[in-house]
């Protein structure tokens, strides 16, 4: 599954938002972004920056991806809820690092290509889930982390219900990226850098 994902991409995007995690950097080295883009754009997707992906949607920063993924801290017997599949592309990252990722998605197409994307990398530890009206994915909880790639102004208790204590929670609230801890005492939270995402939407 080794591919050529340039090396400048690698050392000035990935590197410096991952902290230098070496699991994380060979997740991106192994992931090719450009195939989780359409063919029209894939020559941007070594670029730092958002691109669209249809629907009112975008596949995000890819140092944004990195940094999210480093706040999660993922470890390798993780099982994870990802709230908003989209592209697929974080998913695929996080399947080069845990057990298991369990994905959501409300758009059909997106799920339809995000699957297929996989699929055609031969991943065979991120589960699909489509739905209209999510609130994560019960039946398979308890979750050992959770991740959201869209928007939201709070994260519901249906999510910290979903979660084991000691697993945390990154998402895009208010336009930061915020990470949640759930401890014996409570859930601890910690703001991170401003980001832009699409919203999510049940």
């Amino acid at each position: 599954m080794r591919c050529k994902v340039p090396e400048s991409f690698i050392k000035n995007t990935i590197a410096p938002h991952c902290n230098n995690d070496p699991h994380i950097i060979n997740a991106f080295r192994i992931i090719p972004r450009s195939r989780f883009m359409d063919d029209a754009l894939a020559r941007f997707a070594y670029d730092d920056n958002a691109q669209p992906i249809g629907f009112g949607q975008t596949i995000s920063k890819p140092s944004t991806v990195a940094l999210m993924t480093y706040l999660l801290a993922p470890e390798p017997s993780d099982k994870i809820l990802e709230i908003g599949t989209g592209s697929g592309f974080q998913a695929a990252v996080l399947s080069r690092l845990v057990s298991a990722v369990y994905t959501v998605e409300r758009i059909p197409r997106l799920y339809a290509k995000a699957s297929e994307r996989i699929r055609r990398l031969f991943i065979k530890n991120v589960f699909f889930k489509l739905t209209s009206n999510s609130a994560g994915w019960p039946d398979e909880a308890p979750f050992d982390k959770i991740i959201f790639t869209c928007g939201a102004q709070n994260i519901g208790e249906d999510y910290f219900r979903q979660l084991k204590v000691g697993g945390r929670i990154v998402a895009p609230i208010k336009d930061k990226i915020t990470l949640f801890k759930k401890t014996p005492e409570g859930i601890e939270k910690e703001e991170n850098k401003e980001c832009s995402f699409v919203e999510y939407i049940l």
